[in-house]
């Protein structure tokens, strides 16, 4: 499996989101890197990961991927970090190997009650014939792009380097369907509520979040009864993009106390 390990203190491993390419999330790694050490990879069943993927086990072998990211660092304990759908994976890691996750950070994550809405639904009936479509409405995310860059002018600049990403590194719309579908074959919500790490949830403003609603993302204080929040201002679903240094102070402020202040664990019962 290729992994990326950069910068030095103490360990973060990021998970990407349901389109599962590493890259997507550069400016994030980037800023982690100056300030920690940033472990990351690919989803496993993208071709470029080099990774396992087995089919019969579905949603676990992204939670196992993490483990074995772990294991190719020769890192004992990190801070799990995942990113929207790599949110759920991140909380499964923590929950399954509770002995190698110091903390856990979920950014803008998917709750576990989650199910696919209709508009989930019309793309995932036909992914590859709905692309276009898809791409087309990811312009919803513009305001949040605009509002992060400081207008429309700065924004539409600022869209160009992520839309550039997107398209030297393409997501399969077969892949992200199937993840979808993973989802349904597990019961993540009763595999979380065993999660006694310091947690911390990071979104961006309610009115700019067009993926995951933050009211949504809420649940998990429904979940954990010690979970701590914080929001990036001017951003929605793409705050590791556009504010990435924020970003990554929250993380490795979080990350570095879990790791060498007071214990923080979490009493659940």
């Amino acid at each position: 499996m290729k992994i990326v390990d950069r910068g030095g203190g103490t360990p973060v491993v990021v998970i990407p989101g349901i389109q599962g390419r590493w890259e997507w999330m550069k400016p994030a790694i980037d800023a982690l890197a100056q300030r920690c050490r940033v472990i990351t990879f690919s989803l496993a069943d993208e071709p470029s990961c080099g990774g396992l993927f087995d089919a019969t086990r579905g949603f676990r072998c992204y939670v196992e991927q993490v483990r074995a990211a772990l294991d190719a660092a020769r890192v004992g304990q990190a801070g799990i970090c995942g990113v929207s759908y790599g949110g759920l994976i991140a909380a499964a890691f923590a929950a399954r190997y509770p002995e190698r996750a110091s903390s856990l950070v979920l950014v803008s994550p998917l709750p576990p009650s989650w199910k696919p809405d209709r508009r989930a639904r019309f793309y995932v009936r036909a992914p590859r014939l709905l692309t276009p479509i898809f791409l087309l409405a990811s312009l919803r995310m513009y305001p949040e792009i605009a509002a992060a860059s400081g207008g429309f002018v700065r924004g539409l600049a600022a869209g160009l380097r992520p839309a550039w990403r997107v398209l030297t590194h393409m997501f399969s719309p077969r892949r992200m369907a199937r993840r979808v579908g993973l989802l349904a074959e597990v019961d993540v919500a009763a595999e979380l509520r065993r999660v006694t790490q310091p947690t911390l949830v990071i979104t961006g403003e309610s009115a700019l979040d067009r993926v995951v609603p933050v009211h949504a993302t809420r649940e998990y204080a429904k979940l954990w009864s010690d979970v701590r929040f914080e929001t990036i201002a001017r951003t929605g679903h793409l705050g590791l993009i556009t504010r990435p240094d924020e970003f990554a102070r929250l993380v490795v402020s979080f990350a570095d106390h879990a790791a060498h202040g007071p214990a923080l664990r979490r009493r659940v019962g």
